[in-house]
């Protein structure tokens, strides 16, 4: 702390400031937080840099000021506050009066006149005073003891200036600002000035005559005749801009200056604040607003046990049984999931004592005899086991040959569940959230990038403590997560749906899928040499070499040498992207060649390098990551690689699929839904017309064509029923008549009819439409079939695209999310059965709404009906779920 120095912020200007720097942000209840968050930044880095003893913020009141009176044009005009920004003056008062941050507002005088009186009775106590603001008014009241910082670049830096700066570069003193501010005038404040004069003459003026009086008793002297006329004409409008420019020093404040010492919050209190907010990454500062440093573990810390030898594991085994649950957590290389080794565990039953073993340091007998226990504990029914990551456990143990039974909680996904739309999971997040707690992470404890460390090289207490922590976190986290999930309503789609799928993911992801290697590297030759045609041709064409991949460069060719017209412009130049080269298909040949090569090159470096450099040399099998907290609808995602977006719409993406192939004397099974969404929504909106259309099994698109297009059935053409899918999928995502004008390439008006002829003929699916949008703003959520929720503040904002974009999610999410949770539900009844079965075949790959299974060629007819009768009864619906299933070699082959 830096005695004697008082820092003041000028509150308005800083929030408005961080409101237009950054994007938007809200909480789940739809709270707007963008501009409290970055005032908060700010705050945090002006408390780390300059570490006053005093500090306050000075607020304006809604109320006219005393310049209102002067002048009842004062500030007229000026655009009224976002409500988005409004909403959030009054909680960042409060989250300042936590942190024990001085507030200053008074009626009649704004946040610049507190500012200046503050100043500069500071100053006449010798203190050193530091003005915080974007506002250039305050430069006014720099001196020897006053400085300015003022906010560069939306709320990143500071400039600092003072009375030196000021002289240095303006060439007037500080209390001048405020004559060349009565001549020039103030647009954003509605201060007239003198019409004509700008900042240039005003200065100029100004360093002649000093002062705009000693200006007006000689304007005689000045030689140019217009200048001369205004002035002489607009003196008083000069005198009376002076003075609503001048920043008062006298407000009449009950203040002591002892009273803006620094103060400091209570950390806990803090962190709760930051938690509504969701400002997870703002706790790691707490400590600089806060008195009392957040220690890792606020309770008397437990005894840590190792554990070393099999007659130790044993009593704590008959201990774990006696108390029925146990807190487990292991840590393995993280590398190579298949192969990995567990380097460490801890376990903690609540009795005191947290138990701990690190295999790096016994000898191959003792490992092994702890390893075996430890199976009959963990595959043990009868005791209930919690963690974190239930997944990534399972894979652990799964790889030691340990197949646990009953890991009955896992608080990540009850914390997906709780509330999905949350970056990440991890345990930090969540012990700061429900504890108040900020602990050190795995990734701080190992480092990342090229400073990684490797875990196995860690010390044992690193370990230990490491470990120990996380156990006693999840002891103390089950209990409260479980009232959250009962309290929504959420424990049948925890407990039926998203645990049991954890094992299931678990397991897809050891096994993998095969890779026919040979046929990559064949695909990979043959796409060099296609992109390297395609190269030539372009150059050819453009009758130059140059970079495709830089859009400056081929935005130099397109539009400057071919002289393609211009669709549209960014910051840095011409935009190439794929929209502006879709619209410019038929202007010239170079064109098509150009989206030709993107595609290709695109697919390769992702499909065919990618998949090349991913495969493990172990298995020979490619091991996608599936991702059960990603998204907010409740679909599954996959990672390294993505299998869900492997292009299937040309023929190149489809043969990136012959890649993917059964072992020998294997087949793969292809299952997938028949127009899942479609038939959530017949049963969720109960239009009878949709009803009636999967009941006779009719071709739900062909159908459609008729209701839209006015035809029958039977004349319904080719054409007609391609429109109609893309409605009927439209109609799913809450397209509007602009969107499917674009999917389509017709004008909106033929766009918007055909989604009017739809709604006519579909009008309970009108009414669902319309009924979850006012449920959606009401509840501020919305809910699928098994309940999962999904919050959309979007729905309530006044920014019209955002609100639509809400809107849009709540007419999908219910649908979308309900066909996720049909398709998990399906792939735990086809893991349970084959389990139960004994059969080989194995779950490989879930895409969207498709199942991949491997299975020998045997059990072929077996596990096609197990697969089949799985994915139709996984959801008693109104309208009977349909699945489309064929066999082959390669996934290509079952396509």
């Amino acid at each position: 702390m830096i005695e004697n120095r008082l820092i003041i912020i000028d509150g308005n200007s800083l929030i408005n400031r961080a409101f237009y720097a950054l994007p938007p942000l809200t909480t789940k209840e739809g709270l707007h937080t963008n501009a409290v968050y970055g005032f908060v930044t700010m705050l945090v880095k002006i408390l780390e840099d300059y570490s006053p003893e005093y500090i306050s913020v000075a607020f304006d009141k809604k109320k006219p000021t005393f310049r209102h009176k002067q002048y009842d044009q004062y500030k007229a005009g000026r655009k009224k506050m976002p409500s988005e920004l409004a909403e959030q003056i009054e909680p960042l008062k409060k989250l300042l009066d936590k942190i024990g941050i001085s507030r200053i507002e008074l009626e009649g005088f704004e946040a610049d006149d507190l500012i200046g009186t503050i100043a500069k009775d500071a100053e006449q106590h010798e203190k050193e005073v530091l003005i915080v603001t974007g506002d250039r008014d305050a430069l006014q009241l720099t001196s020897d003891r006053i400085k300015v910082l003022l906010t560069k670049k939306g709320i990143s830096q500071l400039e600092i200036y003072d009375r030196k700066r000021i002289i240095d570069e303006y060439e007037v003193t500080p209390d001048q600002l405020i004559e060349v501010k009565g001549l020039m005038g103030d647009q954003s404040d509605n201060i007239p000035g003198v019409p004509g004069v700008g900042e240039k003459t005003a200065l100029k003026l100004i360093r002649e005559y000093s002062s705009i009086n000693n200006l007006i008793q000689n304007i005689q002297n000045i030689s140019a005749p217009k200048l001369k006329e205004k002035l002489e004409t607009y003196t008083e409008q000069a005198v009376l801009s002076k003075k609503l420019g001048t920043i008062m020093t006298n407000v009449p404040i009950d203040y002591e200056l002892d009273g803006l010492k620094r103060a400091y919050g209570d950390s806990k209190q803090i962190i709760s604040c930051f938690n509504d907010f969701n400002f997870t990454s703002l706790v790691n500062k707490v400590h600089i607003l806060a008195n009392n440093k957040i220690e890792i573990v606020e309770q008397e810390s437990k005894e840590e046990v190792e554990i070393q030898n099999i007659t130790q594991m044993k009593k704590l085994y008959n201990k774990i049984l006696e108390n029925k649950k146990v807190a487990v957590k292991s840590l393995t290389e993280g590398i190579n999931l298949v192969t990995d080794q567990i380097i460490a565990i801890a376990l903690d039953i609540n009795d005191g004592k947290q138990y701990f073993v690190d295999f790096r340091e016994l000898d191959k007998e003792n490992r092994n005899e702890i390893l075996n226990c430890l199976k009959d504990l963990l595959e043990d029914e009868m005791i209930l086991k919690i963690t974190h990551d239930v997944k990534n456990e399972t894979i652990n143990f799964l790889s030691q040959n340990i197949n646990v039974k009953n890991f009955g909680f896992d608080i990540m996904i009850a914390e997906y569940l709780i509330d999905p739309s949350k970056a990440e999971y991890g345990l930090k997040s969540l012990v700061l959230k429900y504890l108040s707690i900020n602990i050190t992470d795995e990734e701080e404890l190992v480092g990342k990038g090229k400073n990684r460390v490797k875990l196995s090289e860690l010390s044992k207490d690193k370990l230990k403590g490491f470990l120990c922590g996380q156990v006693d976190f999840i002891n103390q986290l089950e209990g409260k997560l479980k009232l959250e999930l009962e309290s929504m309503d959420l424990n049948s789609l925890y407990f039926n749906v998203e645990l049991p799928l954890t094992k299931v993911l678990a397991n897809m992801q050891l096994t993998g899928i095969k890779v026919d290697k040979n046929m990559l590297t064949s695909l990979e030759k043959e796409y060099d040499l296609l992109i390297k045609d395609l190269k030539d041709k372009i150059y050819n064409l453009a009758e130059e070499t140059f970079n495709i991949n830089s859009p400056k460069q081929l935005g130099e060719v397109l539009f400057n040498k071919l002289g393609l017209p211009v669709i549209k412009k960014t910051k840095t130049g011409f935009s190439t992207n794929v929209d502006v080269l879709e619209k410019l298909k038929d202007k010239h040949e170079i064109i098509p060649s150009i989206l030709e090569y993107r595609q290709i090159s695109k697919v390769k470096s992702t499909y065919i390098t990618g998949l090349l450099n991913i495969i493990n040399p172990k298995t020979n099998r490619i091991h996608s990551n599936f991702n059960q907290t990603v998204t907010t609808t409740g679909r599954i995602s996959s990672t390294e690689p993505n299998m869900q977006n492997i292009p299937i719409k040309l023929e190149m993406g489809r043969r990136i699929r012959k890649v993917f192939v059964a072992s020998p004397e294997y087949k793969l099974i292809d299952a997938d839904y028949s127009q899942i969404e479609l038939r959530v929504l017949a049963h969720i909106s109960q239009d009878k017309n949709l009803l009636e259309a999967f009941e006779k099994g009719q071709d739900i698109h062909t159908r459609t064509a008729s209701e839209i297009f006015g035809v029958s059935m039977e004349d319904v053409t080719s054409a007609m029923r391609s429109d109609a899918k893309a409605v009927n999928f439209g109609i799913v995502y809450g397209i509007s008549d602009f969107g499917l004008s674009e999917n389509l390439k017709i004008s909106r008006k033929k766009a918007k009819e055909y989604i009017e002829n739809y709604l006519d003929r579909y009008p309970s699916v009108k009414a669902y439409m319309e009924q979850t949008i006012r449920l959606a703003k009401e509840k501020g959520y919305v809910t699928t079939i098994l309940n999962r929720r999904r919050y959309l503040p979007e729905v309530n904002s006044k920014n019209f695209n955002l609100r639509s974009f809400g809107e849009r999610m709540a007419m999908n999410t219910p649908i979308q999310g309900s066909a996720a949770d049909i398709i998990k539900i399906a792939m735990i009844k086809v893991y349970n059965k084959l389990e139960q079965q004994k059969l080989k075949a194995k779950l490989l790959l879930q895409v969207h709404d498709e199942l991949i299974i491997e299975c020998p060629t045997e059990e072929a007819e077996i596990v096609s009906k197990i697969v089949r009768e799985s994915m139709e009864e996984a959801m008693d619906l109104d309208i009977k779920l349909s699945v489309d299933l064929s066999v082959g070699d390669s996934w290509y082959d079952t396509k």
